[in-house]
């Protein structure tokens, strides 16, 4: 009862706080019961003895509460908590009468403090009341307003892009509901909690504010509004904050492009400070300054004229001097070599001191002067009678040692009214066979490299002169002992697909890597008779050799190694090997670079400037380049670009699985530089792959734009393929291609069908430069039979021999060669000559290069040679010697008993 109660709560526990009154940290607070579901009301207040519920004036039974006691860590003041649930039954009890409310008295030794009240309601269904009826619906004590919560929201947040450290506000007024809505946020489905997060909190009006956006902000927002009745969300708002690129610092100048006279310079910035995301404007402006600079060139110093001798000495001499000053040496050239200082015995009479016996010394000086000579003849004289007796050196013993190397060519002449005599070759089919002319090339003047002393195959004569073919089973075991005591010979591996080698002597061959379009051409005469070299041609894979690049270089060529480095070669061999570079001289500056013995690679030659040496010299054509060299060794195409315009070419290329025999299904995508050796390479790896080619290789052109490659897919149909790629496109990295040291890269497309049994694929492949070129490749096939692009791929089989000595090795008889040699060397009527010849071949930009050598006419066949090999057509060369204006036919005129 109300009385027994009383008497129960004025008995407080002793124990609380004597001079403080409770305070509630937790008050009741109004609900709405729904349907016949109860509501939990609770209060809690410290410094507390004892806490109870009174309703509606009435106290609540102390059985009906749910006590809960603890102490405060901050302060050690008792802490009460109580609860009790109201039902139904409980509010209808006085429905009508007046609203039914609970309210929370706490006591303490100095007191007691009562709580608010909290309201409970009943939730029901709002009654339909006619119009008429409306006006007296307030006095209807049934009637009663009914929690509820609309759908629509007033106004929801919006999708944003924002800049990075800018103030975010996302609006949010929540639907009309009873009892009014509470308002939460949602990040991705995460609750926003401003407790936890400073940069974060919620206005009065419900508003998400975000002080300063980060990265970490982008995200989905979501406002939720929820009461007893419903919770509503409002439509999700993507906010994407991006970052604007930024440039960095300008790097130091570089040293000036020329070691002498004038040149340029340059310095770079990147667009990373900050690097660009989430759609940021890149940076605006040039990312390469150069500027024109001059270099004072070395001045190597020069002796001026002597001075007159002085006057004789006391001691017999008299000396005169010079000085390092006609020029004296600046920026940093070198001093003159050689003595200052010129001293010498007076020998006239001037000379007023005659030592004593001076007579007898000069008489003893001779006497030993002649014996020294005596002794040297003699020993000439042993050895030279000693070599003769001996016979030829190791060298070479006889002249089946220069054919032994080649194998048998059987090549029928061609019929003696054929037009075309520069078709008629050599029968190399029989064991002995005749050649009519000489075979010595023109003696070189005394400018040229000398050949070293030691016994040499004489020069052949102008008659007859037969040469013997060994048999390889019979002296095969005697020609490589022979070969073994050479000096110079070296052992190479063996087994390589990058590599080829063969013994060559005077006759000179061709050595070829098979689908690389890499060849090394060695002349007739460019080994020295009585030599014979095993020469050997590689190509290097990136990985295996370091070639440093500096700026704005790239790598444009593979790396090829041919030697042995440091043997002599009387003439320059040819190189030939790819390229991607799009050249033009406003865009390129492009240099030819070799490896020296120490390991540094130096740059040997600019293409398009004069040559500093007549070593080398390079040929550009629109795919390959050709490199005459008469030094072996390591060679590379380097370039720099000089603009943005710089272009490379890339070689796109589609391969998939030739079988899928899961759901999934992969398209790789590979962009590599567009030369034969890095295809012949990718088609290597997708062999072992498994893989087939599902499309043409098309071309593009990447230029130096700091701009990255994308890759996306399109037009899938959805019903049959899905694809997994999260992004819109995939893209690889500027600075990854430019440099050229990865040959080739390749990005993957993972498919999944979803049905086993589709196989026909249709789709489009995107492949392009940001704000530059870019390719399209339409694939429509089927996955489990289509191999209509097989033809592309080059079978092992059908690739030619790698290595070709002796006359097989060229298109031009050896014989025909040598007389366009003879007739157009000299100086001819009407410019009837070498130069006319390199003029109807497309060579006359090369003139000066020609000029320089023994024989012009040589290096225009061999170049020739070089670039037609093995599909060249000798018609069109006899034509073009025939149009160089020589009337006397019969010149160039081979008889069969030549051949």
């Amino acid at each position: 009862t109300g009385a027994q109660q009383s008497a129960t709560v004025a008995n407080p526990v002793s124990g609380a706080s004597p001079d403080l009154l409770p305070h509630f940290q937790l008050e009741p607070e109004d609900v709405y019961i729904v349907k016949n579901k109860a509501v939990s009301l609770a209060c809690r207040a410290t410094p507390a003895t004892q806490i109870y519920f009174k309703c509606n004036g009435e106290w609540v039974h102390q059985g009906d509460h749910v006590t809960q006691q603890s102490t405060d860590r901050s302060t050690g003041l008792p802490v009460m908590e109580v609860r009790i649930e109201v039902t139904r039954q409980q509010v209808e009890k006085i429905f009508g009468l007046e609203e039914y409310w609970c309210q929370c008295v706490a006591w303490s030794s100095s007191g007691t403090t009562k709580s608010q009240k909290a309201f409970v309601r009943i939730a029901c269904e709002c009654l339909w009341v006619p119009r008429w009826d409306r006006a007296l619906a307030p006095a209807t004590p049934h009637l009663c307003a009914s929690p509820d919560l609309r759908k629509n929201f007033e106004q929801e947040p919006m999708a944003r892009e924002v800049s990075i450290e800018q103030g975010i506000v996302l609006p949010c007024r929540p639907p009309e509901g009873i009892p009014p809505a509470e308002v939460e946020w949602l990040r991705n489905e995460e609750l926003v909690d401003p407790a936890l997060d400073a940069n974060v909190y919620v206005t009065p009006e419900h508003s998400l504010v975000l002080r300063q956006a980060r990265l970490a902000d982008t995200a989905n927002y979501t406002c939720v509004a929820k009461n007893i009745v419903a919770r509503r969300r409002s439509a999700s708002a993507a906010i994407t904050v991006y970052v604007n690129g930024g440039w960095s610092t300008w790097t130091q100048w570089s040293g000036c492009s020329t070691s002498c006279g004038r040149g340029w310079q340059k310095r770079s910035r990147t667009c990373t400070n900050p690097t660009p995301l989430n759609g940021g404007a890149f940076c605006e402006g040039q990312n390469v300054q150069k500027t024109a600079c001059t270099t004072l060139c070395p001045v190597d110093g020069a002796w001026s004229e002597w001075s007159k001798w002085s006057v004789c000495g006391a001691e017999c001499t008299h000396w005169r001097s010079r000085e390092c000053s006609e020029p004296a040496p600046r920026n940093g050239g070198r001093d003159c070599r050689g003595p200052e200082l010129d001293t010498r015995n007076c020998t006239s009479e001037l000379c007023s001191h005659v030592a004593p016996g001076a007579e007898d010394v000069a008489l003893y000086v001779g006497m030993v002067a002649v014996a020294v000579c005596l002794v040297l003849l003699l020993l000439v004289g042993v050895l030279v009678y000693c070599r003769k007796k001996g016979g030829l050196d190791a060298d070479v013993a006889d002249s089946s040692i220069l054919t032994a190397g080649f194998q048998p060519v059987s090549i029928k002449p061609s019929k003696a009214d054929n037009p075309s005599l520069l078709t008629i070759q050599p029968d190399l089919s029989t064991t002995t066979m005749t050649y009519q002319g000489s075979l010595c090339p023109r003696q070189d003047g005394p400018a040229k490299l000398q050949l070293p002393n030691g016994h040499l195959l004489s020069p052949l004569g102008a008659g007859r002169h037969t040469l013997h073919h060994s048999s390889p089973a019979a002296e095969g075991a005697d020609f490589v002992a022979r070969l073994s005591t050479q000096s110079y010979f070296r052992s190479l591996p063996r087994g390589t697909t990058n590599m080829a080698y063969g013994t060559f002597n005077f006759l000179g061959g061709r050595l070829m890597i098979p689908n690389t379009g890499i060849s090394l051409l060695i002349p007739p005469d460019a080994i020295p008779r009585g030599k014979i070299y095993e020469v050997y041609l590689t190509l290097h894979k990136q990985e295996e050799v370091r070639l440093p690049l500096a700026g704005c270089q790239t790598l444009l060529s593979p790396i090829v190694s041919c030697g042995p480095p440091g043997v002599l070669l009387t003439r320059p061999a040819i190189l030939a090997m790819g390229h991607c570079v799009e050249a033009s001289a406003e865009n390129w500056s492009i240099r030819l670079k070799k490896q020296s013995c120490e390991g540094t690679w130096e740059d040997v030659l600019q293409l398009g400037a004069e040559p500093c040496t007549e070593l080398y010299y390079c040929q550009l054509e629109a795919q390959a380049c050709y490199v005459f060299t008469e030094q072996l060794g390591r060679f590379a195409l380097v370039g720099e670009s000089l603009s943005m315009a710089a272009s490379k070419r890339l070689k796109l290329v589609l391969f998939a699985p030739a079988a899928c025999p899961s759901l999934e299904y992969n398209i790789r995508v590979y962009c590599l530089s567009d030369t034969q050796d890095v295809l012949k390479e990718v088609i290597q790896l997708e062999k072992q792959l498994g893989g087939q080619l599902i499309g043409a290789p098309r071309v593009l052109h990447f230029k130096d734009s700091y701009h990255n490659l994308r890759l996306s897919i399109h037009d899938m149909p959805s019903s049959l393929w899905k694809s997994k790629l999260l992004a819109s496109y995939q893209e690889i990295p500027f600075y990854h291609i430019w440099s050229g040291l990865q040959p080739f890269l390749h990005c993957t497309f993972t498919l999944e069908r979803l049905s086993p049994s589709t196989c026909e694929l249709a789709c489009k492949i995107w492949v392009w430069q940001v704000e530059g070129d870019g390719q399209s490749f339409t694939v429509n096939f089927n996955i489990a039979k289509d191999t209509r692009f097989s033809d592309w791929l080059v079978p092992d089989s059908e690739v030619g021999a790698p290595a070709l000595v002796g006359p097989s090795a060229f298109k031009i008889p050896f014989l025909i060669r040598q007389k366009i040699i003879s007739s157009l060397d000299p100086p001819g009527t009407r410019g009837a000559d070498w130069r006319t010849l390199a003029q109807k071949l497309n060579l006359d930009s090369h003139l000066s290069f020609f000029a320089s050598k023994s024989s012009p006419t040589a290096m225009i066949l061999n170049l020739w040679e070089a670039q037609h090999f093995p599909n060249g057509n000798l018609s069109q060369l006899a034509t073009a010697v025939a149009e160089v204006g020589k009337q006397d036919g019969a010149l160039f005129a081979v008889s069969e008993a030549e051949c």
